[in-house]
């Protein structure tokens, strides 16, 4: 198999891409009779609740808000049932640091001192071939204390002698994207199967051994069905490999508005295997933007910079969630500050500081058990804040927030948000939104801008703020209504100031900037049309166009 024109079958599955070093490892007849077996127990009901999706967001598209279900009120009124207790290694998350399963940030993040990390296999990782091998390889390296690389100019990464290093929680890649490169009967298996059923074929028993376990993050889910669906992957994972049921633990981000009025609906779904709800802040906000881009003056929200966890519908968000997760023993998880240090510049390294400090020490005392930072620099600020609350108790589970009554209206409230749309705000959308794909497309997932980290789920709401501001035409804080035309103008301006270097792939960037800002249609996803310009690239020979993939999503 030495083109990538060359298609190789084992165990009914067909690999597409070409094979890189160690590949052999991962990609075992086992593991992948393995990965086969999910995708086949769940692929049609996977396509079933894409269609669900989409029938949803065209349902609040038309005006119908979102509620509280009345068919599940049994579910949230029952005052017996609990999720499992935490799992060895989860008992205490009071910081957690975040990023991709590249070496580097790999080895970084397992020195932090972090309590959890979590290893990124969507938002901030780009789901090319070789990442999506090397990041399983580095997982099992990590676990074998193998792992260590030196860079051209010489500095050494390898991880520190330590008794116990952070507990590792793996978030696979939402239900929305496939894996081109891992085709059965012609169609392509969903990316979240490959990442969990790779990373838990090789690392279950493995964990295991360790006094740990197979622990994951869940991104993306919309409803508590897509919640049963994961539940019972579970299941049959463990089953196959003769696992006891309830060893793996899931933590769901709600991340998306229609999940925010589930939340303990997807608790008792998983809660055999839950562990906890995370405050996902920045796909949340881009999701609202999603469902609502066409519902008029009332859910348009100002500069993004603006939109911070004290506005009211985001305030809601997280006190409900906090009495969701407690009220059924669950862990509340915050939200990750995008604020980045910079080691080169003091007073910007100050501000990050004092940013980060404050939002983590509202959580702390909203009572979340923890939080997330995304830079290991940050680590002893999160923990501070986090040791001063906690004291000598690994988390708040005994902290109900009974002075949080439930309200859905509360969580929609978008008109009463404060703030303005400035030309300014405009200009740094189209600035992240190009710089961000330009780096995706290069395989970098995660990248810091004016110090801010911005991976996928941020960019999104820098183009999906456009989309919308256009769409309504949102008037400036000095009377300019917004145009598709204006934009196009300060596109062209922003762009022409960007810093070009040999191999940037700022061209294409902005082809695909444009496609998913400026069509009539809205794109669900930025990462589609990126994705399926990185499999026309690699010449596959399945059909690699946006088009296609949007398709077989069922415009997912």
């Amino acid at each position: 198999m030495n083109s990538f024109t060359d298609n190789f079958t084992i165990n009914g599955i067909t690999l597409t891409a070409q094979p890189i070093c160690r590949q052999s490892e991962v990609l075992t007849p086992d593991a992948l009779a393995f990965v086969a077996k999910l995708h086949k127990a769940t692929a049609g009901r996977r396509e079933e609740l894409l269609r669900a999706r989409k029938a949803r967001r065209e349902l609040i598209a038309g005006g119908q808000d979102p509620r509280f279900l009345r068919e599940t009120e049994s579910v949230r009124n029952d005052p017996n049932w609990r999720v499992a207790p935490p799992a060895p290694g989860l008992e205490d998350r009071r910081v957690e640091i975040t990023g991709p399963v590249d070496k580097k940030m790999t080895i970084n993040a397992l020195n932090s001192g972090a309590k959890v990390w979590l290893a990124d296999m969507e938002d901030s990782s780009t789901p090319s071939w070789r990442n999506v091998i090397k990041g399983q390889l580095n997982l099992t390296d990590a676990l074998e204390r193998r792992i260590d690389f030196t860079t051209d100019e010489g500095k050494e990464y390898k991880l520190r002698p330590a008794e116990e290093l952070p507990t590792i929680v793996v978030r696979p890649r939402g239900w929305h994207l496939p894996e081109k490169h891992m085709l059965i009967d012609g169609m392509p298996v969903a990316g979240g199967i490959v990442d969990f059923g790779l990373y838990f074929f090789h690392n279950a028993r493995r964990l295991l051994a360790q006094g740990k376990g197979p622990y994951f993050y869940l991104p993306k889910i919309e409803n508590h069905f897509e919640a049963r669906l994961w539940n019972d992957i579970f299941i049959l994972a463990q089953d196959l490999l003769g696992i006891p049921q309830g060893t793996i633990r899931a933590t769901v981000l709600i991340e998306t508005i229609t999940a925010a009025f589930e939340m303990e609906e997807i608790l008792y779904e998983l809660r055999d295997h839950a562990s906890g709800l995370n405050a996902g802040r920045w796909d949340y906000i881009f999701s609202l933007i999603k469902n609502f881009r066409t519902r008029g003056p009332r859910f348009v929200l100002p500069d993004r910079g603006q939109v911070t966890m004290t506005q009211p519908f985001m305030r809601a968000y997280t006190e409900q969630l906090v009495r969701a997760c407690h009220k059924r023993g669950a862990m509340a998880i915050g939200g990750m500050a995008a604020a980045v240090p910079n080691r080169k510049d003091e007073a910007a390294n100050t501000n990050a500081f004092e940013k980060v400090r404050a939002d983590k020490t509202r959580e702390a005392a909203d009572g979340f058990d923890g939080s997330w930072v995304a830079h290991p620099d940050l680590v002893p600020v999160c923990r501070e804040v986090f040791d001063g609350v906690l004291g000598d108790h690994a988390n708040q589970l005994d902290r109900l927030r009974e002075d949080v009554i439930p309200d859905d209206r509360a969580l929609i409230n978008v008109a009463a948000t404060q703030g303005t749309i400035t030309e300014q705000g405009i200009r740094n959308n189209i600035e992240v939104g190009i710089r961000y794909i330009e780096s995706w497309l290069r395989g970098n997932g995660a990248v810091a801008i004016h110090n801010l980290m911005e991976d996928a789920a941020t960019a999104e709401i820098s183009r999906s703020q456009l989309w919308q501001w256009i769409y309504s035409r949102a008037i400036t804080d000095h009377g300019e209504i917004i145009t598709k035309q204006w934009v196009e103008e300060m596109l062209d301006e922003e762009f022409g100031a960007l810093e070009r270097f040999d191999g940037d792939r700022f061209e294409d960037a902005r082809d695909i900037f444009e496609e998913v800002t400026l069509s009539d249609k809205f794109p669900s996803f930025l990462t589609v049309p990126a994705y399926a310009r990185y499999l026309h690239e690699a010449r596959q020979g399945v059909d690699a166009t946006a088009e296609a993939i949007e398709d077989e999503l069922v415009a997912a």
